[in-house]
């Protein structure tokens, strides 16, 4: 079948919705998790003062905690989905999100906060993993990388964003204030989704849930090679940018003093990865996903190194930082990308829960080393530095392990 045809057959899966209405519902899902992430970075200082919380470094938990619930929920809303097909698990997983926000809102004590963003982390891991399979069950070839690209527009533009949209609503109101606009968008996405949105997965092409047959698909897995390699390396890349995230609220307030201008400053850095993007598929497609990724990774490394060196010899000021942050975001957009299709490529018959798997080790991995290396932060940019360093050199010890020593080799792209 043709591109053509095949996009023909695949677009009246999403009826009554058009093309257009299409590509911005899924943008607006798959959005739901980075700016319930990001709008909370400026609301950070308010919340410790209102739980009179002392430990400068416990409310970066607002943060983590829901990448765990994000990290966890992956494990199991692809098989679900698969299962009970797409819309069940996704409606279900917005309505549930609503509730968490409300508890967010109400919430009398800083644990009550944390279980209520668990849940909003669990609950948009639904939206992310499900929008993504919609897409597959609608389109096919070039039509799905346009869909995906439209919608992956709107997923990186929100964290650019996210920061300054929270510092408003900060002017306007406390800090539960952001709760009730992340609750308000939860229900537009719901009730859109719920009138307007299809089931996308056929009756006749749903898989089972029998314990062996998930179990046999991690374990093909994880015994990858190619895939597990891949996955802990994005792992630790995905520490160093959650590192940053955890600890950017306190670098740009406490360290350089920009006080209200932080937003603006965490969404210059943002910028790196949007302009990555959009250089990698002018790129890749020529130069291949190993090329890109690799160069990239030892640029990751330079750039570690030097902001060590600064950091240690306390030769870091604003501008040098702005400098060193946007070439980490620009590296880590060439990376993350072309190490999730290296991680996938060999798994096309297991995808969709393979990508929950992948989903799952990359983002608790990331977790794990960036809380760590936040937990740390004591008033410098030496443990950032430090930790950012060796999570560098350790996934290109692993790239180095999976690819038997030989870097930049081409890749020829499967179709």
């Amino acid at each position: 079948m043709s591109d053509t045809s095949a996009d023909a057959l695949a677009a009246s899966g999403h009826r009554p919705m058009g093309f257009p209405e299409f590509v911005i519902v899924i943008a607006s899902i798959m959005a739901l998790n980075p700016l319930a992430m990001d709008m909370m970075l400026p609301a950070l200082p308010d919340i410790a003062s209102a739980f009179h919380i002392t430990s400068a470094n416990r409310p970066q938990m607002v943060l983590s905690i829901f990448l765990v619930g994000f990290g966890v929920g992956q494990f199991v809303m692809g098989p679900l989905s698969d299962r009970f097909g797409r819309r069940p698990v996704l409606l279900g997983g917005m309505a549930v999100y609503c509730i968490a926000s409300l508890l967010a809102i109400a919430a009398p004590s800083f644990e009550t906060l944390l279980l209520a963003r668990a849940l909003q982390g669990l609950c948009t891991s639904a939206t992310r993993v499900i929008a993504t399979s919609i897409v597959r069950d609608c389109y096919a070839g070039r039509r799905m990388a346009s869909v995906m690209s439209l919608a992956m527009m709107m997923f990186i533009a929100v964290p650019v964003v996210a920061p300054a949209f929270g510092q408003a609503v900060l002017l306007l109101t406390q800090w539960r204030g952001i709760f009730i606009v992340l609750m308000l968008y939860g229900v537009v996405a719901l009730i859109w989704s719920a009138l307007r949105m299809p089931e996308t997965l056929p009756v006749e092409k749903r898989r089972s849930l029998a314990v062996g047959e998930v179990f046999d698909a991690f374990r093909q897995t994880v015994t990858n090679r190619q895939t597990l390699g891949y996955a802990l390396v994005a792992g630790g890349v995905l520490g160093s940018l959650f590192a940053f995230v955890f600890t950017s609220q306190q670098v740009f307030t406490g360290i350089y003093k920009l006080g209200y201008y932080f937003p603006l400053a965490f969404a210059g850095v943002a910028v790196g990865t949007a302009i990555a993007g959009f250089v990698n598929s002018r790129l890749v497609g020529r130069l291949g996903m190993r090329v890109i990724s690799h160069a990239a990774l030892l640029g990751f490394v330079v750039i570690a190194a030097t902001m060590l060196v600064a950091a240690k010899i306390q030769m870091l000021p604003l501008p040098l930082f702005m400098v060193l942050s946007i070439s980490m975001m620009f590296a880590f957009g060439l990376m993350i990308a072309n190490f999730t299709a290296l991680a996938m490529e060999p798994q096309g018959h297991i995808a969709g829960t393979a990508a929950s798997l992948y989903g799952s080790i990359t983002t608790l991995l990331g977790i794990g080393i960036g809380a760590t290396i936040g937990q740390d932060y004591d008033g410098t940019l030496v443990p950032f530095a430090t930790g950012f360093l060796l999570c560098t050199l350790a996934a290109l010890a692993v790239v180095l392990v999976v690819e038997k020593g030989r870097l930049f080799r081409p890749h020829v792209l499967k179709v």
